[in-house]
């Protein structure tokens, strides 16, 4: 399942999201965690070091010739890789990334993570550096963790937890498409529910699946104003948390020793995120590929590469669970 968390900055959906993935971990359920952030967290609130270990994570936006030599194979469509786009559909000859192996890819930026449970393999796009200032955009970089995506065959119980940008950056581009389940991190504020219904809203044409659930929740009245606004949207909440205040400190402790409450709460949000399974359809996932790659061809892709990218498009071509035979590997 590939799972997103979004909110507004300060939400605490980066919290959420290493708490989501450390109990998936425990369960030693196969998964990548994705820092898309533009403030990189997530490796720290994983028990990285910020400054030494988390810095040291490769990032994704830096390694984008690779990754795109890697995955267009030996697909004819895609004439050099350097046509390619953060929308690139896969197609006949394309490399496809699985959860569970080794390629070159994951060697070049994954950093694997040990938590509770078995390692992990972390990927993250990267810091917007002073030096990107006034020449490139944070969508540039989270492009990569897009193409990635739309190359990703991920299976039953198999999981990819991306951490967002902060509010609705992601829909700039078809990212938000990309996920099985969407979980908008709010808190019991009206900035807070806005961003939910702005999100709702977008992805509401699109059939994209968004739980709203409540984080800093810490009193009845906060629960009601929750529900209050978002409805049955509202999946669970989680309070005030010890065991967070002392991660933080960097002083970690079991995840068994999270509060009661808040172990329920992921429990919950497990749930839901597996039940989505029954609900997805590789066929509507691979026509919102195109539909995105066409449109950023047609907006900005062809005149930046010169090429007519949606010849880019195999229309034969479906993104699925069943084993593709993959072209060889690169050599050298």
């Amino acid at each position: 399942m590939k799972i997103a968390f979004v909110g507004k900055g300060g939400s605490g959906k980066t919290t959420l999201s290493s708490l989501f993935i450390r109990r998936l971990a425990a369960h030693r359920i196969p998964l990548i965690a994705v820092d898309a952030d533009i403030n990189q967290h997530l490796g720290s609130a994983l028990g990285l070091d910020e400054d030494a270990e988390s810095a040291a994570v490769p990032p994704l936006g830096a390694r984008l010739p690779l990754i795109k030599d890697y995955l267009r194979g030996a697909n004819p469509r895609i004439t050099s890789a350097a046509t390619m786009i953060k929308t690139t559909p896969p197609g006949e000859g394309s490399r496809l990334l699985r959860i569970c192996e080794d390629n070159p890819v994951y060697d070049a930026c994954a950093r694997t993570v040990p938590l509770e449970g078995g390692d992990i393999r972390l990927l993250a796009t990267g810091p917007f550096a002073e030096s990107d200032l006034g020449v490139a955009c944070y969508h540039s970089k989270v492009g990569a963790v897009e193409l990635c995506l739309n190359h990703l065959v991920d299976g039953r119980r198999e999981f990819v937890v991306v951490d967002m940008t902060a509010g609705s950056d992601s829909f700039a581009s078809g990212m938000f498409t990309r996920f099985d389940m969407t979980f908008l991190v709010a808190e019991p504020t009206r900035k807070g529910v806005a961003v939910y219904r702005q999100y709702k809203e977008y992805a509401r044409d699109f059939g994209v699946l968004v739980k709203a659930v409540g984080n800093k929740v810490h009193s009845p009245e906060d629960l009601r104003f929750l529900r209050e606004e978002v409805g049955d949207d509202l999946l669970t909440t989680f309070g005030q948390s010890d065991w967070v205040r002392s991660m933080e400190k960097g002083r970690p402790r079991p995840l068994s020793e999270l509060e009661n409450a808040n172990l329920l709460a992921l429990h919950t949000l497990h749930e839901a995120a597996d039940a989505a399974y029954a609900g997805r359809d590789w066929n509507r996932y691979t026509q919102q590929m195109v539909h995105f790659h066409l449109r950023n061809a047609e907006s900005w892709g062809n005149a930046k590469t010169g090429a007519d990218l949606a010849a880019q498009v195999d229309p034969g071509f479906v993104l699925s669970e069943a084993p593709t035979p993959q072209p060889a590997e690169l050599s050298g």
